[in-house]
């Protein structure tokens, strides 16, 4: 007979992202007021769990956070509890895997289920706990909406509304000075934040990491756009796309991250590069960075939130652990885990199609790309 869910733990790990705190409210209320568990949740992700460090989450706890961005367990994107770095004894440190001791913790604190929001890292040591026997479901978390499993992930909706506020505003001090102005926003490989938020915000260009990009054919594009009586231009830059010879903008790397490269600095490429060659236009570069991942969330993503959340505790119910909460047209659905990071290892990331009807369309408008 299978043991009946008394106690189910949360944490969310890797970047913080719009929604989160909506899911694991909706999450801890549903847990409780429907099904009668306990919940806790682990602070920092991971580390948390190898600390042993949780709250308790209550209803009362969780009832007004379903609008602010971020997390109330707080997250970290740097600890991999298989392969985690401790202290060697000798003053200096090694990294071991630690897995057991995650494994032991959630045994004493009488954890049941643990429910894991997160990315592709962060899904991936939850697949590796659930082959150790730990029961896990797992709710998709990147506002990049990069994700193959899912037609839509919470957080991207929020995070490309502020995206389109940016460019909105651009529009018109680009407009009242003549200018052309690069704003570049997240998104990493995929540029699914820049397509939106630019189309939706009349961007005259958006670069994005699909389609790569030469100088002179946006200098082009602006040429045409000055003899159109529009001589401005603002320009959706993705940090991820890249130049037609291969080149990239990398900020830094972070070398204990699972995923070091950390792009920052296209935009004030582009707009250095296409001053050389448009001279009579002035040209800016603007970088709103994590502003995009803060603030409050959309009706929308609070909505989907919901669906995530609930979702995750029928699974509980019904007993299909090892599983991720997924969004398949209008209908929440699940893939296991092994499928979902077997996807993400191979490089199946949900990606912008150059050749697909979004771009088509973005085209038929004037909204230009870079490649032509």
């Amino acid at each position: 007979m299978e043991k009946k869910v008394k106690r189910i733990a949360l944490l969310s790990g890797g970047g913080d992202c719009p929604g989160l705190n909506a899911v694991i409210r909706t999450i801890t209320k549903t847990a409780i007021s429907k099904y009668g568990w306990e919940v806790i949740g682990y602070v920092y992700g991971y580390r948390g769990l190898y600390n042993n460090n949780y709250i308790e989450l209550t209803e009362e706890k969780v009832e007004n956070i379903y609008k602010e961005g971020g997390t109330i367990l707080f997250s970290s994107n740097k600890d991999n509890l298989f392969d985690y770095l401790v202290d060697d004894g000798k003053g200096g440190k090694i990294k071991k895997d630690v897995s057991d001791v995650g494994v032991q913790n959630l045994k004493d604190a009488g954890v049941d289920v643990l429910v894991v929001l997160g990315g592709d890292g962060t899904l991936t040591s939850a697949r590796d706990f659930s082959r150790k026997g730990v029961q896990v479901i797992g709710v998709p978390k990147t506002m990049d909406n990069d994700l193959s499993s899912t037609d839509l992930t919470y957080g991207f909706i929020s995070a490309m509304s502020v995206g389109t506020d940016f460019i909105d505003r651009l529009q018109t001090t680009a407009k009242s000075h003549h200018r052309v102005i690069c704003c570049e926003l997240m998104g990493r490989d995929a540029g699914w934040i820049s397509l939106y938020a630019g189309l939706a915000g009349n961007a005259g260009v958006c670069l994005i990491p699909e389609i790569p990009f030469t100088i002179e054919n946006i200098a082009k594009h602006v040429a045409k756009r000055d003899e159109q009586g529009m001589p401005y231009t603002v320009i959706a830059v993705a940090e991820g796309a890249k130049y037609a010879d291969g080149t990239k903008v990398i900020g830094k790397i972070v070398e204990d991250s699972p995923d070091p490269v950390r792009y920052s600095g296209l935009a004030a490429k582009v707009a250095d590069d296409l001053e050389k060659v448009i001279p009579n236009h002035e040209v800016r570069s603007v970088n709103p960075g994590h502003i995009i991942r803060g603030g409050d969330i959309t009706p929308y993503d609070r909505i989907l939130s919901i669906r995530f959340g609930v979702k995750a505790c029928e699974l509980i119910d019904e007993g299909l652990f090892g599983n991720v909460v997924t969004l398949h047209g209008e209908t929440m659905d699940y893939t296991s885990l092994e499928e979902v990071i077997g996807d993400a290892k191979f490089g199946k990331q949900k990606r912008v199609d150059p050749n697909g009807e979004l771009i088509r369309a973005a085209k038929a408008i004037g909204v230009c790309f870079g490649d032509e």
